[in-house]
């Protein structure tokens, strides 16, 4: 079956009842054959009907043996980083999500793992960074907020020579466009708080693995842990995952619409898309994505941190908010939002200016989100 076919049928098969739409299990417990003996389900921390049908939606769509939700993309990125013993190192990228960034600065490094960042799209530094201790390459798919693209299969040969971990966070890229499994990762994270449950109604996290005893090294850690995602959740992001593919090519053909008139647009110093020729890793996106390049933009302003904040409080269409991914369009300035977590001098190191903005282009009309995003650089007074 095609993916979209997949992503409605798998994980959703109708139960005794007949019913098209599987029912919510909200049930925190499950009766039990004997005193241990165990069923399929005893407790719902360590798994339910409702996460189960979606764990399976999610394994087969990103061409993996098992996932795993948890109740946001940072507890799924924070049990891939449970993994790793005290004194291990990671290499990650240093253009990602600020979450992540004070997840490896400001919690893992309490249990003495330390971190290098590097331009991971240049995989000879991903290599040069690599020590005898470290364990683990953390990348994103297209880097948050500069939207950079690693080499996921290059990098894949050199953590395997090496017997690392690869995990790539995919949020910006789903499934529908690129499975970093079938290129040679390890683990690929979602924030499925995104694009997977794609309507900004549901918080939640996924990992999935091709090895199957690192998916029950995960899985232990999930457990023991307790980050699941409940069953409300469970029932809302496997229902946001139908209709993935098509909001996703609808959604990218729009960021390609826009991306291109901000890149003519005379307020604008550069616009950082995959989708543009003029971007430093385009054609390694097309080889890597092939026509569809995700539906996040980021772009530079002329003007300072304040005039950026103006512009971002003058949206009509696009709400001015953190996260991404849904059917609405948002805007943000990650220097004082989604990379605030990053200190100064970390922010300037990574390329983050006061003068960034990120848009996640959502279902609107393009052309109603260009009129919009005109009348908030152009101002009342220009």
């Amino acid at each position: 079956m095609r993916f979209r076919t997949r992503a409605i049928h798998i994980g959703s098969e109708p139960d005794s009842t007949g019913a098209v739409v599987p029912p919510i299990y909200l049930a925190t417990t499950f009766i039990q054959p004997g005193a241990g003996e165990w069923g399929t389900f005893d407790y719902s921390r360590s798994g339910s009907p409702t996460r189960a049908g979606v764990e399976r939606t999610l394994a087969n769509l990103e061409g993996g043996v098992g996932a795993l939700a948890f109740s946001s993309g940072m507890a799924a990125t924070h049990c891939a980083m449970n993994l790793l013993e005290a004194g291990s190192h990671v290499v990650a990228g240093c253009d990602i999500y600020g979450g992540t960034y004070r997840l490896l600065h400001k919690i893992c490094n309490r249990n003495n793992i330390s971190v290098t960042l590097v331009p991971a799209q240049d995989a000879s530094r991903v290599a040069a960074a690599i020590r005898p201790e470290t364990r683990m390459v953390w990348i994103e798919s297209i880097g948050n907020p500069l939207m950079s693209v690693p080499d996921i299969s290059e990098i894949a040969a050199i953590t395997r020579a090496k017997n690392i971990l690869l995990g790539v966070d995919s949020t910006f890229v789903p499934p529908c466009i690129l499975r970093p499994l079938e290129i040679g990762a390890d683990i690929v994270m979602h924030s499925a708080t995104k694009y997977l449950g794609g309507h900004s109604d549901c918080l939640a996290g996924v990992l999935a693995t091709k090895d199957p005893e690192l998916h029950q090294r995960l899985y232990f850690t999930q457990n023991a842990t307790g980050a699941v995602l409940g069953g409300l959740e469970s029932f809302l992001l496997g229902r946001g995952i139908k209709t993935l593919e098509l909001r996703m090519r609808e959604q990218c053909r729009s960021s390609m619409q826009i991306a291109q008139w901000l890149e003519s647009h005379h307020r604008v110093r550069r616009v950082l898309y995959p989708g543009l020729a003029s971007h430093p890793q385009h054609d390694r996106a097309k080889r890597i994505m092939g026509d569809q390049f995700g539906a996040m933009i980021s772009f530079e302003i002329h003007g300072d941190c304040e005039e950026t904040k103006r512009v971002c409080r003058s949206t009509k269409l696009f709400g001015l908010a953190v996260s991404l991914g849904a059917v609405e369009s948002l805007i943000e300035q990650p220097a004082t939002m989604s990379h605030a977590s990053y200190e100064a001098s970390a922010r300037a190191a990574a390329g983050i200016s006061d003068s960034l903005i990120r848009i996640s282009v959502g279902l609107e009309h393009p052309e109603d989100l260009i009129e919009d995003l005109d009348q908030a650089l152009v101002g009342p007074n220009r």
